[in-house]
């Protein structure tokens, strides 16, 4: 079974700021918030769980698995996707005509990376590449995965699964510390 989680809050979630691969720690509700999902998940079994290298999502895994032995495997595959010069910009809904705003809103018209950004094709390669080399196997095995990301790289992943085309990017739903099962 192939299982994806969201990691919990952080300073800039309550900010709506873009994080993207800006390595913001988790805050007190997101600890709480994963506290909350290793309680309500712990009798789910994992054998395996990868995990992207941002310390929110590593965070997270730490505090979903405490008390288990489970081996927590970080993959730089799993970072979060780069928004390049517009990551840590606040409320960008609220900007007029910003243009990272279509990565969100019409994710299948975001064809020409922002500057400094991630391509929605570079994202689906390093994932792909990665439910290739590394998910697929222990599946095959009968192994039960999990993988814990990020609101972008976990909906690159579900897209993928479920085969979902680009504008519905989005529409698996990724909410913070949510367990969500993929096949």
């Amino acid at each position: 079974m192939l299982y994806i989680i969201r990691h919990g809050k952080t300073d800039w979630n309550v900010k709506h700021k873009l994080q993207g691969k800006t390595d913001v720690p988790l805050n007190d509700e997101g600890r709480a918030m994963a506290e909350k999902a290793r309680e309500e998940y712990k009798d789910v079994h994992f054998d395996i769980v990868f995990c992207s290298p941002l310390v929110r999502a590593r965070e997270t895994a730490e505090i979903l698995l405490r008390d288990r032995d489970i081996p927590i495997i970080i993959d730089d595959r799993l970072r979060e996707m780069c928004f390049g010069k517009y990551e840590g910009v606040e409320y960008s809904f609220d900007v007029p005509g910003c243009p990272v705003n279509v990565i969100f809103q019409e994710p299948e018209n975001y064809k020409t990376p922002l500057e400094g950004a991630e391509s929605f094709e570079d994202l689906f390669e390093r994932t792909g590449e990665f439910l290739k080399e590394k998910v697929e196997p222990e599946l095959e095995k009968g192994k039960d995965v999990l993988i814990v990301g990020h609101g972008a790289m976990n909906s690159s992943i579900v897209s993928q699964i479920r085969n979902y085309p680009r504008k519905d990017f989005w529409s698996g739903g990724i909410e913070n510390c949510k367990l969500m099962r993929l096949k």
